[in-house]
């Protein structure tokens, strides 16, 4: 492991109000795929060559959620969904970056902002490049969805030995009848399916954040116990 830095910071928490948070960070340079395996399953994320995770000594709120791909059932309603999008062009490539990339994320942005009164700053290039394109090696994926010939979603994800870790999804929210958050995920499970893995790791599911409760939905899932070290033993239940 290319291990260039590593650091822990105290900052405002991303996802419950009147709380702060702390964050453990490695930068790490042609991160191989069974590394990021092993982060993964450790209850790191990936934005570009940095990985991390909360490690808050008070609070364990942020629990390392996987969805048990195997023995997953589409219900009637996700079907729907699935169905709906029947007129969509779905890509699966390399990470890049366009100003189509850019235009759509600041629009989904600005929607969240409006939405959910998240925080928005326009995005540069260089942002967007060293967060979701640069550090994917051979593993790291964007699926492109596209009505007609329109850029209507971008899901970044990474295909891991035994499963998939879903990184970000930003669409065009004029799209919204089509549920494309829900159909990201569900387009996620149905390829694992068909490529034989047996997770989607769908990052931190935080109870009382709307953002990330609804990850709870899709069943049946796994959470990781505590915080291990790249030498410990890691047990998800």
């Amino acid at each position: 492991m290319n291990l260039l830095k590593e650091f822990s910071l105290n900052d405002k928490c991303s996802y419950l109000d009147n709380k702060e948070q702390t964050t453990h960070y490695k930068i790490i340079n042609n991160c191989s795929a069974e590394t990021t395996q092993e982060l993964v399953e450790r209850g790191y994320r990936r934005f570009g060559k940095m990985y991390f995770r909360p490690i808050c000594a008070d609070c364990h709120e942020c629990q390392s959620i996987k969805i048990d791909v195997v023995n997953y059932s589409f219900s009637k309603s996700e079907k729907r969904v699935i169905k709906k999008a029947n007129n969509l062009n779905i890509y699966m490539q390399t990470p890049s970056l366009t100003q189509e990339h850019l235009n759509l994320f600041d629009k989904y942005h600005r929607f969240m902002q409006e939405k959910k009164d998240w925080n928005f700053q326009n995005v540069t290039a260089d942002h967007y490049y060293n967060s979701f394109v640069t550090g994917h090696a051979e593993y790291g994926k964007e699926v492109l969805y596209f009505h007609e010939e329109k850029l209507i979603g971008v899901d970044l994800i990474d295909i891991l030995e035994d499963g998939i870790s879903s990184i970000y999804f930003y669409y065009d929210p004029s799209y919204s009848h089509l549920s494309l958050g829900k159909l990201s995920l569900l387009q996620q499970i149905q390829y694992a399916k068909e490529v034989n893995k047996k997770w989607i790791y769908l990052g931190y599911y935080v109870q009382d954040c709307p953002s990330l409760s609804y990850k709870a939905n899709y069943k049946p899932y796994t959470t990781l116990q505590g915080r291990p070290s790249l030498e410990d033993e890691y047990i998800w239940t």
